[in-house]
């Protein structure tokens, strides 16, 4: 970030809820996608082996389509329409390191009942718990002149 850039506000947490809500949409929409090219290759899957492959495989998609916005320009369709970006504790793009762990913290987390979204209700900085743990922040984004 330039010294005579002004510094980003933080995210307001209702911005990054209705981001949250707009990004399941998109996810539903490729996670469908994913699903239609995989289930021909897999088959039926009645055999264990063939459910837990499909759902490595989900979680891989997941993975690819938001780390490839992460490390491209810090922000998915659903954060770009509400002005938030994610950058490092210095304003800067994360690193593939700081996607992986944010991305599987977060999934942990939502997979808890949700405890690492909860834990902004109590943080200092109102940040998510995976933010916190990956030295990640979303900040809001000015308005286009």
């Amino acid at each position: 970030m330039q010294d005579n850039a002004i510094a980003p506000t933080p995210a307001p947490l209702l911005a990054r809820l209705a981001a949250m809500i707009y990004e399941s949409l998109l996810v539903t929409a490729v996670l469908f996608v994913a699903s239609f090219i995989i289930i021909p290759v897999v088959g039926e899957m009645h055999a264990a082996w063939q459910r837990h492959l499909f759902q490595v495989y989900i979680v891989g998609v997941l993975f690819a389509y938001f780390s490839a916005f992460w490390l491209r320009s810090g922000q998915t369709l659903a954060m770009k329409t509400w002005r938030i970006r994610l950058v490092d504790q210095h304003g800067g793009r994360i690193s593939f390191k700081q996607a992986l762990l944010r991305f599987f913290i977060a999934l942990l987390g939502l997979l808890l009942a949700g405890i690492g979204f909860w834990w902004a209700l109590v943080d200092r900085d109102r940040q998510f718990l995976h933010d916190r743990i990956a030295g990640t922040r979303l900040v809001r984004m000015p308005r286009k002149a």
